[in-house]
């Protein structure tokens, strides 16, 4: 249970707020305590002596009544620059009364790591405390701060998965337990449990709507991400030579960008990834790498989409694209109808299993709507489809110069609910880049279902 000291003037026991912890039933109860003397003066507006009173009174309370209790230290390190006495005070009052920990706050987010660790190592020496920590990332070093803190000799690390939190937000739990587990030696999880680093902070951000940043350090898809050929190449004869941890370790995997800066280390590597065997066919390898350089010369990206890539690689390997239909016509029409309303239709034409097929369907925008059209047509041949989402879709203007005339490109990310995959189509029509795009998607899916080509 999280809440406040009890209110100024007010005996503990007939403290509302804190009735409703005591009376929470939590084994464990974080209080939040002013430690700075001018938030006692402005924000709770009563003088120093009481608030140290109200720590000790809550403190007591709560523990008379078994809870253990933890206390954060509200802008702990602002009050300690302001007045060093009552903030260290602060601390001792509640470890005398009977808390577990008193954590520092840097609520502002504004500590370097170098201020962090002398604070910590000063407050230990004058109260002998068990010090937690609890940074924001408001300088982008809420995960070095905290680093910083337990080498001083704090022993309790709060934060969030991913880092969510207010303004910048907070220190990353995934990180920094990561960077205990792997580079402190400490035992912070049970064994072979930070294998469930990625699952785990993957899921946080599938809950909260908020797409998981491809930068994050060990868990991102993008953190054991190679790209430049001569990386490659070293990491074939040895992956620990551009790799500072091995990605299984926090359930990760290494990936190979495909791009235009691809070598055949490169593309030999990323087709071991697909699970495509080129043999080490050198004048394959070479194609592949030709085809690769050229159609990004037109806008297109592998880096961010592998499943396009990876047809490319079939089609080049086999000699033909796996291919489960052929779009042949299609058409969009948006217009405005009743009360201001969008209405968008697509019709599409398709070849299917020898079978040509004029499929419509509705929309909330042409694409949306060239979707539903296109699988209309085909779920009756292909009912797998249905399981298929599309659940991201980013467009990009290549060459913006040009205004409308410029190059589209667009990415596509489709899920069956036990992986996602992700496409690229380019045009200068942003309905034809998508039905490039969407028509990977759909091929790949029907090959993840294990669904033959035609």
């Amino acid at each position: 249970a999280f809440g406040a000291t009890r209110r100024p003037n007010v005996k503990a026991a007939d403290d509302v707020l804190l009735g409703a912890l005591r009376d929470s039933g939590a084994p464990a109860v974080t209080l939040v305590a002013k430690a700075y003397d001018r938030h006692v003066d402005l924000a709770l507006k009563t003088n120093l002596d009481e608030n140290l009173a109200m720590i000790r009174d809550s403190v007591t309370h709560l523990r008379q009544e078994g809870q253990r209790v933890f206390l954060d230290a509200e802008h702990f390190f602002d009050g300690y620059r302001a007045n060093r006495a009552y903030a260290l005070e602060v601390i001792r009052v509640a470890m005398e009364a009977g808390a577990d920990v008193a954590a520092l706050c840097d609520t502002n987010g504004g500590m370097l790591p170098d201020e962090i660790a002398d604070v910590v190592h000063d407050v230990l020496g004058a109260t002998s405390a068990r010090l937690g920590i609890h940074c924001h990332n408001d300088t982008g070093c809420a995960v070095a701060n905290s680093m910083a803190a337990v080498a001083a000799g704090a022993t309790h690390v709060q934060g969030t998965l991913n880092g969510y939190g207010e303004r910048t937000g907070n220190a990353d739990l995934v990180t920094i337990i990561a960077n205990l587990e792997l580079k402190k030696k400490k035992d912070v999880l049970p064994q072979n449990a930070l294998r469930e680093a990625f699952r785990i902070s993957h899921a946080v951000a599938e809950v909260t709507n908020i797409s998981p940043s491809p930068r994050q350090p060990y868990t991102g898809v993008s953190a054991f991400a190679h790209k430049a050929g001569l990386h490659a190449s070293a990491i074939k004869v040895d992956p620990s030579l551009y790799q500072h941890e091995d990605p299984e370790s926090v359930g990760n995997d290494m990936r190979m960008l495909v791009s235009d800066m691809a070598g055949r280390a490169s593309i030999e590597l990323k087709s071991v990834e697909l699970g495509i065997d080129l043999k080490g066919d050198k004048e394959l390898i070479g194609r592949v790498v030709d085809r690769v350089k050229e159609m990004e010369s037109r806008g297109f990206t592998f880096e961010a989409a592998d499943a396009s890539f990876e047809l490319l690689l079939r089609e080049e390997a086999t000699g033909k694209r796996p291919s489960f239909f052929t779009i042949d016509h299609w058409l969009t029409t948006t217009e405005r109808g009743a009360k201001n309303s969008i209405i968008t239709k697509a019709e599409v034409t398709v070849t299917a299993q020898g079978k040509e097929i004029t499929c419509s369907g509705e929309g909330n925008g042409p694409v949306n709507a060239f979707d539903n059209a296109l699988r209309d047509g085909l779920n009756q041949l292909y009912p797998e489809l249905a399981a298929l989402e599309l659940t991201d879709y980013k467009v990009r203007i290549l060459e913006g110069r040009l205004g409308t005339g410029a190059i589209t490109r667009v990415l596509v990310e489709t899920s069956d609910g036990k992986g996602e995959w992700n496409t690229v189509g380019v045009h200068e029509n942003v309905i034809a880049a998508s039905a490039m795009a969407l028509e990977d998607a759909l091929t790949f899916g029907l090959l993840r279902q294990g669904r033959k080509p035609e």
